[in-house]
Formats: C-alpha cells, structure tokens, sequence
C-alpha cells in the first residue's frame, strides 16, 4: 500500500524562509511585508502631497476631535435647557422678544441656556440669559453663508459637523423649547422626538413656542402620518404647545 504524501511546506526540519522579523507596534511583519521606512521616519518625512487631510482617515479624527473639545467644555455646565428657533426673526418681532423673556427667565432658575449661537431667536436667548448674569451657551456651525457667534454667548463652540453638535444639545439638555424655525428647527425637533420616542434618550421635555405656527403640523402627525400606521401615536406628555413663555419654561425645567 503506497504511504501518504507529505507537504515539502510542513517537513520536519526546514528552516522557515524568513530571516528578519520587524516589529510595527503589535504587528509582526516578515519577508516583502517589511516596509522600507518606519513608522517615525514616514510621520517626520516632508509632505508633498495633502491630499491626506481630505481622506476619512483624517476626517474621523477631526470629528473624534470635536467630540473630545465639546465634552470637556460642556462636562461642569450643570442643568441647561436648549432653545431651538430661526435665525431670522428680527429683533422687534414678538418672538425674539419672548425668546428673551425665556432665556432670562432659565438663567433666573439656574439654567443654563443653550442655543445655536447665532442671530435671530438664538441671540435672543442668549441675551436674555447673559442680561440675568447666567450661562449662556452658543453651539454654532460652520455654514456656506459665515454665521458669527452672537455677541451674547459667554460659552461659545463652533462645529464643522451637524451630528456632533446635536450630540451635545441632546447630551447637556434636560429639556428643550421649540420656537418657529425653518428647516434647521425642524431636524433639531425631530432628532429629539425620534431619539425619546425609541428610547435612545431618558424622557425630554419639550415646549413647543407658538400654537399657530406649530398646529397645523401637529394635526398632520397626529392624523395623517399616525393614521397610515407611520408611526406611534404621538405621546401627548412629550410636547406641550403654548403661547406662554412662562408655562414654555416651566414645561421645559419639568425633567
């Protein structure tokens, strides 16, 4: 009976083919996979290209970066109350006025306030906060169109990444108040009724600003959406529509 045939490759005896082993931190490289420079020698060599600072590689650091820089600065705020509105309500209007009397109002209860940082029912926020000697906080973003921090913010970021900062909105708030906004208002609602609703966040309480503005949305969820089986009904303790700025503040401190 003829005896099995054994691999040349696993013959007792052989010496391997390797004769240098290169160590990469806690990677093991023999043979053609040693590189010809080291890791040090590639990180001090002179750049010719940058196209490396445009690569997801770098990008994942500059958002890893970001998260870093808005933890520590948020870490010691304390209980704060986000204020979400547009940016271009003028400063005579009715509701800049009442986003004034709520950031005053938060800062007078020992809120911090929180809102985008920029114009609008943001800076109106901001100010009636900062006029009541509290923290005012300001979450700006870098925008095609330069949107400046406002002058009433005593906290101040700027983000380039939309997700990182609604991180910290939803992170650092125990509540929120919802004023008329335009589309950026709109996804900042949303993202927090969609982060209660599925239970990826404790419950937030949320005050929407403005009865007229907001029904007709409302009864658009509560009915259309609601009724082709979309979503969940709509938890009736998690938003309350007013058009007072004292019972928006008290709804959104409720936590």
């Amino acid at each position: 009976m003829p005896r099995p045939t054994i691999d040349a490759g696993a013959g007792a005896g052989e010496l391997p083919p390797f004769t240098r082993t290169y160590r990469q931190g806690p990677v093991i490289l023999r043979g053609s996979k040693i590189p010809r420079n080291s890791t040090t020698a590639n990180l001090l060599r002179p750049e010719q290209s940058t196209d490396w600072l445009h690569m997801d590689p770098w990008r994942v650091l500059r958002i890893q970066a970001e998260f870093v820089d808005g933890f520590g600065a948020l870490a010691e705020l304390g209980p704060a109350v986000s204020v979400f509105g547009s940016a271009r309500v003028a400063r005579d209007d009715e509701d800049y006025r009442a986003a004034e009397h709520m950031g005053r109002r938060l800062a007078e209860l020992g809120y911090a306030v929180i809102t985008g940082g920029g114009p609008g029912i943001m800076e109106a926020a901001n100010k009636g906060a900062a006029l009541a000697g509290g923290t005012s906080v300001g979450l700006g973003i870098e925008l095609p169109h330069e949107q400046d921090i406002n002058a009433w913010v005593n906290l101040g970021m700027s983000f380039r990444y939309f997700f990182v900062r609604k991180t910290m909105f939803v992170k650092y708030s125990s509540g929120a108040i919802i004023c008329p906004g335009g589309f950026g208002t709109l996804d900042e609602m949303f993202e927090l009724l969609t982060l209660v609703q599925t239970h990826k966040v404790a419950s937030t309480p949320i005050a929407l600003f403005g009865t007229a503005y907001w029904r007709g949305l409302l009864d658009w969820i509560d009915g259309t959406v609601a009724r082709r089986g979309m979503i969940s009904a709509l938890d009736p303790a998690l938003v309350t529509l007013t058009d007072d700025p004292d019972e928006a503040v008290a709804v959104a401190v409720s936590a």
